[in-house]
């Protein structure tokens, strides 16, 4: 025997659909589960992740150092007893047990015995890359969770799915594509990013192939519309994009939703540790989560400690799927979310949360105001003659006091820009609390700064206050 075990003889299908259903079937579970019902699942799910998770050294050691110990763990409800951990974790466990990290623990299985492994890593835009590993049921089950996201979105068999998300090492094309193709019938195109696939022929490559479905980041699908219209391409007129599903964070649905002829534009959030968290559901008010997979905690920034509904604070996250290779319980994204209160106005029991609010480990303090730059951009939304690019500085002066710039691009003449400058310091002061600057650019002026053009995820913080 040669010893290899395939990936698709490593999932007991039926069992993955019956502890997460998909279609219908969701919609049932989703709406008439008990709450008593949904604890008893995420329970025998939870337990599971804490038998494998005893068999890793990376747990081991920090649920040790917190003096856990086996036999502890008896409930989901021990949950808030136990250390979260972040990424500086992991990328320790890589150091101390490369190249895979000890969060692996190949050697837990016998000789021969490891079930097939997914590879991917993080971008390594703010450093090194981070590995990140999935089982073959783990990631059906995270590929399972985001295709039943764009199902319950609205999406069709017959829909044509233009991916604008990267390749490459990274988790997210890969991941997105695997989801469409394993659970939906819909036909996916691969596009990538600007890199990959240049924007004008994505355009062209949409209207060839009657593209009716766009996912991806929302900065680039704005983009594209830009690009269809200074080519000649009426992304209304021409193309037949009825929804739009991806991470819109509070960006103005309804300016992009317009810039595509009235697409449907649909939110959701996930990490690539994690797959798929929340999403938005058909009725678009707020972002579900996915809790018969998902254990999400809303903890204070500063303290780690629980916030009532409504508070701001970290995204802490337990995938109850993921028990084989790498388990992922208390794992601190450093996204910022509220839950939302109040009943759901479809029957869906699940929790609802506000989406991506930014990130803590981002945020910027300016004269004792907490600051988001991820959330300027909504802020702006709206405020006449600004284009929507933007970038915020962090700067001290040489009194040591800090300020905080907004560079907005505008599509305002020069007599303008004046009156649309006071316009954004005013709606940007009520909504942060303090005076902020802020200086206006030409349309793609900071296209550098972010690097929109080469990133799914632009860069919308440059911190010039701890330079030499």
């Amino acid at each position: 025997m040669d010893g290899h075990k395939t990936y698709f003889n490593a999932v007991d299908w039926d069992a993955l659909q019956k502890d997460h259903p998909i279609g219908d079937d969701f919609v049932r579970f989703a709406t008439k589960t008990s709450r008593d019902e949904l604890t008893a699942h995420q329970n025998r799910l939870f337990m599971r992740c804490v038998a494998r998770a005893w068999a890793t050294p990376f747990y081991q050691r920090l649920w040790g150092k917190a003096g856990i110990e086996k036999g502890d763990i008896r409930s989901i409800a021990d949950l808030p007893r136990l250390p979260a951990f972040d990424k500086s974790d992991i990328m320790a466990s890589l150091e101390l047990a490369p190249p895979f990290g000890d969060f692996s623990a190949f050697s837990s299985y016998p000789a021969g015995e490891r079930p097939p492994v997914v590879f991917h890593t993080t971008s390594g835009t703010t450093g090194k890359p981070q590995v990140l590993l999935f089982g073959a049921k783990g990631r059906e089950a995270q590929n399972l969770l985001l295709g039943r996201l764009y199902r319950f979105q609205g999406l069709r068999p017959d829909d044509v799915v233009h991916s604008v998300y990267g390749h490459g090492m990274i988790n997210g094309g890969h991941y997105v594509r695997e989801s469409v193709l394993h659970w939906t019938s819909s036909i996916f195109m691969s596009a990538g990013t600007g890199v990959e696939t240049r924007s004008i022929q994505q355009v062209q490559l949409m209207k060839e192939f009657g593209a009716t479905v766009i996912v991806g980041f929302s900065d680039y699908i704005k983009k594209l519309a830009e690009v269809a219209r200074e080519n000649g391409i009426d992304p209304v007129r021409d193309l037949n994009i009825r929804m739009i599903s991806g991470h819109l964070g509070k960006e103005d649905k309804a300016g992009l939703s317009a810039a595509w002829g009235g697409a449907e534009c649909f939110d959701w959030y996930g990490v690539g540790d994690t797959g798929c968290i929340a999403g938005e559901g058909p009725d678009r008010d707020g972002l579900y989560v996915m809790e018969d997979a998902q254990y999400l905690e809303v903890c204070d920034i500063d303290t780690g400690a629980p916030v009532p509904d409504g508070g701001l604070g970290d995204m802490i996250v337990t995938c109850i799927y993921k028990d084989d290779i790498h388990p992922i319980i208390r794992f601190n994204t450093h996204d910022v979310t509220q839950v939302r209160p109040g009943k759901s106005g479809i029957g869906v029991e699940f929790k609802r949360i506000e989406g991506f609010l930014g990130r803590s480990d981002n945020m910027v303090k300016i004269r004792g105001i907490n600051i988001f730059p991820q959330a300027i951009g909504p802020m702006l939304n709206g405020v006449e003659g600004v284009a929507g690019e933007y970038i915020c500085k962090a700067v001290r002066d040489a009194a040591g006091r800090d300020e905080f710039i907004v560079v907005a691009e505008t599509n305002a003449g020069a007599g303008d820009r004046q009156s649309v400058a006071e316009r954004c310091r005013a709606v940007l002061k009520q909504k942060i609390g303090i005076e902020v600057g802020v200086e206006l650019v030409d349309h793609r002026a900071t296209a550098g700064l972010t690097q929109i053009d080469v990133r799914q995820k632009p860069i919308r913080l440059i911190d010039e206050r701890f330079k030499k």
